[in-house]
């Protein structure tokens, strides 16, 4: 985690489930680590994959980084509304919003294995 990835602003609000938190962390839609690749260096410009962040309470932002590799992420699921459409993550918002804005649930380990 970088310097300023953690804010702890006096009303935080999570941009994918929506509830007020004491905790945000930023997410960067399009993932560092694809910055360099090909595909990214095409379709996005250098300030759009560092400008386009998310901030994100931990769950949420554990919860994403379960679901999708990092390849995928920079890919497909580069934006705050295709997360939110996406079926296992609106489930987990879903549930999740019934929860108190301090809940941690233990969040499981990446589903599949990444490609090397």
């Amino acid at each position: 985690m970088q310097p300023g990835d953690r804010i702890a602003p006096p009303q935080a609000r999570c941009e994918l489930c929506l509830r007020n938190t004491e905790l945000v962390t930023k997410h960067h839609l399009i993932p560092r680590s694809q910055h360099d690749k090909r595909y990214a260096r095409r379709r996005f410009t250098r300030e759009e994959m560092v400008s386009r962040v998310a901030w994100l309470c931990p769950p949420c932002h554990k919860f994403i980084h379960t679901v999708f590799t990092e390849r995928e992420l920079g890919a497909a699921w580069n934006q705050l509304e295709a997360l939110r459409q996406h079926p296992e993550i609106a489930d987990f918002i879903r549930w999740l919003a019934a929860k108190p804005s301090d809940f941690m649930p233990r969040v499981r380990t990446m589903k599949r294995p990444r490609k090397e």
